[in-house]
């Protein structure tokens, strides 16, 4: 992605990945606990440095990659006000369905690797590192440890 990809377009698919991704394999008190340290400011202050490199070295890496992947089959489209409209180019060419397929399951492929090693690493450091892993309770989406989902076929 390049820097002429307006914020306000892919910013919601941020939101998307960590509320369908992200918050899958965290789980809600785990990524609760991120969200209120990153928005207090206090991620990176001392007693939090584990909670930082689970950000830095693992969720990052996961959510940039899982964004992209819900992101991709709309990146070619605006809905506004008079209707939905496809962006077309003087200098270059739009990219067929199969393209946008494949470029959307590599981004899976990627995002799927991060997702296994951040379940490794949480299943080996959560009871000593990270008590909210384990701490999900009623509504809450405990953490789902397995990545490997396959499409369904009808």
């Amino acid at each position: 992605m390049n820097g002429n990809v307006d914020t306000d377009e892919f910013i919601q698919f941020v939101e998307i990945a960590q509320d369908t991704h992200i918050q899958n394999y965290l789980g809600t008190d785990l990524l609760e606990k991120l969200q209120a340290l990153i928005t207090a400011g206090t991620i990176g202050d001392p007693g939090n440095e584990d909670y930082n490199e689970l950000l830095t070295e693992y969720v990052k890496f996961m959510l940039i990659h899982w964004a992209m992947y819900e992101y991709l089959p709309f990146a070619a489209y605006t809905i506004a006000n008079k209707g939905v409209y496809k962006h077309l180019s003087e200098n270059a060419e739009s990219v067929d369905k199969n393209e946008v397929d494949y470029l959307q399951e590599k981004h899976k492929q990627i995002a799927t690797n991060y997702t296994e090693r951040c379940i490794d690493y949480l299943t080996f450091n959560a009871g000593e590192k990270f008590p909210e892993y384990y701490s999900n309770i009623n509504e809450d989406v405990s953490p789902d440890k397995i990545t490997d989902i396959t499409d369904w076929e009808i």
